[in-house]
């Protein structure tokens, strides 16, 4: 009998693997891969093979056959723009996902492994929310230099896995929800949620708040004068903006944790910073709101972050005004990557087409 989603979650190092019965994760495991095994292949798709019969290793470890499996979902990769949604693994997508159409990622290899375990079963594979979700409305790509367009990029898939949730939570359907959702992490996104789509984006790399390792949106002249100054290469600038930024910048950790400890300790500028952080937020979620014309059913917080009380009590004072404050901690990308498959084998969705030319407006 076919119960279970087998879930696929391709990392640098390693893949993350699950097994669900409805809503309930029945088994997951994290499969490491060792740096000699994976130094032999030239591109990170030529690993699909190697990893495919590692997670049939496994499914053979813990007794489940794969007549057992009823769908298979991967993590979306870099694909071209497309709306957020469940997709059908196609031959069109797996063209792309081999090509590498927006970049090489590990995630690449999700809908291309979930394709090839489902394809011996005569049975579907998916991906949930990639991202390269792309549902912005056309005036949010303006950026104010005409070579330069804001792109969308973020954490889509936790977070439309949080809005139906939040939805659900208010007794509503996704689509008629209009939601703040900030994205607390390594990178920090924050989504103006308009009647389940994200029309807009901060892009966690490039704008926004600073976060843990992030810099978030510096003043360009001070940049400029920076990246010109001879004092560094591309690749030092590059560093300081992602890795080196935020809180690692100013503190020299990424440990939200460990900031909280040395601002209980009395440590002046930790407070300092890690205030200013809250208050990025708080500020972006205000400036999102705005994108819905204040008509906002729920801020959310969600990302790993979102566990800290300091930082979603911080928040929560300076945006309750504009609606109320839910707190969905954590990203279980496992979770939501099933939740998609729930959503089209109950009927709630309907899953979408990729093709090679993908209306992004649709």
């Amino acid at each position: 009998m076919r119960e279970y989603v087998l879930v696929i979650n391709p990392g640098s190092t390693s893949t993350k693997v699950g097994l669900f019965k409805e809503e309930e994760s029945v088994y997951e495991a994290k499969l490491n891969h060792s740096p000699q095994e994976l130094e032999k292949f030239n591109k990170i798709t030529e690993q699909y093979e190697l990893r495919k019969q590692i997670i049939l290793q496994w499914l053979n470890e813990i007794d489940i056959k794969t007549a057992e499996i009823k769908a298979v979902v991967g993590r979306g990769g870099l694909l071209r723009p497309m709306p957020g949604g469940t997709y059908k693994v196609t031959e069109a997508m797996i063209k792309d996902l081999n090509l590498g159409f927006q970049g090489e990622h590990a995630s690449n290899l999700g809908g291309i492994i979930a394709k090839a375990i489902a394809d011996a079963e005569g049975i579907e594979a998916y991906i949930v929310d990639p991202v390269a979700v792309d549902e912005f409305e056309n005036v949010a790509r303006v950026s104010g230099i005409p070579e330069i367009q804001r792109r969308s990029l973020g954490h889509a898939l936790n977070i439309k896995a949080v809005g139906h949730r939040v939805a659900a939570d208010l007794n509503k359907e996704f689509q008629e929800v209009n939601l703040v959702v900030a994205h607390l992490g390594g990178g920090i996104s924050v989504a103006p949620v308009k009647k389940g789509k994200l029309v807009d984006y901060n892009n966690a790399n490039e704008m926004g708040p600073f976060s843990p390792e992030r810099a978030g949106g510096v003043p360009i002249g001070d940049l400029a004068k920076l990246c010109f100054s001879g004092k560094y290469t591309h690749a030092e600038i590059k560093g300081k903006l992602r890795g080196k930024g935020g809180l690692t910048g100013y503190l020299r950790t990424n440990n939200a944790i460990e900031v909280e400890e040395r601002i209980e300790t009395g440590d002046e500028k930790a407070k300092l910073v890690y205030d200013a952080m809250c208050y990025q937020i708080a500020k972006e979620i205000g400036a999102m709101a705005t994108v819905l014309d204040g008509k906002v059913d729920a801020v959310v917080l969600t990302g790993g972050i979102a566990y800290s009380n300091y930082v979603t009590k911080t928040i929560a004072e300076s945006v309750s005004f504009i609606a109320p404050v839910m707190i969905h901690p954590g990203e279980d990308e496992m979770k939501a990557l099933n939740e998609g498959v729930l959503r089209v084998t109950t009927g709630n969705e309907r899953f979408k087409i990729y093709e090679e030319e993908v209306n992004i407006n649709d």
